[in-house]
């Protein structure tokens, strides 16, 4: 596996191959990561995995600074999961100048749930994706392949949105959500849970399921839903920013006479102690 800073130098080294394979991350990685690198292998000529702590998908008051950098180990577990190449900028490399030229995705889907409450982040989000593509697939005289997860239910869409009408020769592939025992989305930011937040954690994934198994009963009074959902995380010492029901091809709310099984997901974010959590569903 080959360990590279620098744009020249990562460019100068795909050149030799046709079909890149890239999957995105920010580092500090969990076995979810090592999954969707695994399923990127027999996409392509050549894995790529980025690790970059993209500081414009953070605002002034989130965890940037504290975000934890283990390039060390996350190249160790990289290599074991058959990653050919590990492009780790510098953020000087990266951005040597001040990022003014952005990618502003439309309002209607990355202003509301993640948006509403991270303003700004899905901008930082199509920018750094945006020039991660161009830097791994300059190159590329073949297909060039992306692999997201699916626990940012939202991200993906938005980059998948981005590709189309940019008219990107990418193929986005998801990743399905790998869990713990208990049913814990895996995420980087789990490791900031003491073992008491640790062992609480897991209701997040139990409100979004209480919610899909009431509508898989025919429920279809989706607000006193998310309400006692909202609620019951509420009493437990939660602060959630939603639990709510979407429509799969656009997050907006479906209308209760117009919806069915198979078209829906149920997506959650929430705060245990300093820690916010993600997580999300189909239906």
């Amino acid at each position: 596996m080959k360990i590279i800073h620098t744009l020249p130098e990562l460019r100068t080294h795909l050149a030799q191959f046709k079909h890149p394979a890239l999957v995105p991350t920010m580092g500090n990685l969990h076995d979810g990561h090592l999954a969707l690198v695994r399923q990127a292998k027999p996409l392509g000529d050549v894995t790529v995995a980025s690790i970059f702590v993209n500081r414009l998908q953070f605002a002034p008051h989130e965890d940037f600074d504290t975000y934890p950098r283990t390039l060390q180990a996350d190249c160790a577990k990289l290599e074991s999961a058959g990653c050919d190449v590990v492009f780790a900028p510098s953020e000087k490399e990266f951005y040597p100048e001040p990022q003014t030229f952005k990618v502003q995705p439309p309002p209607d889907l990355a202003d509301i749930l993640e948006g509403h409450f991270r303003p700004g982040f899905f901008t930082g989000v199509c920018t750094v994706v945006f020039k991660l593509f161009n830097a791994v697939f300059s190159e590329a005289q073949g297909s060039r392949v992306a692999v997201f997860g699916k626990k940012d239910y939202q991200q993906q869409m938005v980059i998948r949105r981005m590709v189309q009408q940019f008219a990107l020769p990418i193929s986005i592939h998801t990743g399905d959500t790998l869990r713990a025992p208990d049913g814990l989305a895996l995420s980087s930011r789990n490791g900031y849970l003491s073992a008491d937040e640790r062992a609480e954690a897991v209701q997040l994934s139990r409100a979004l399921n209480a919610i899909a198994d009431a509508l898989r009963q025919g429920e279809q009074d989706i607000a006193s839903l998310e309400a006692r959902a909202m609620q019951t995380l509420t009493k437990r010492g939660w602060q959630p920013d939603y639990l709510t029901v979407r429509r799969r091809h656009d997050l907006q709310a479906p209308q209760a006479a117009n919806f069915g099984g198979g078209a829906l997901v149920v997506l959650g974010a929430a705060r245990l102690g300093k820690t916010r959590l993600i997580d999300n569903l189909e239906v």
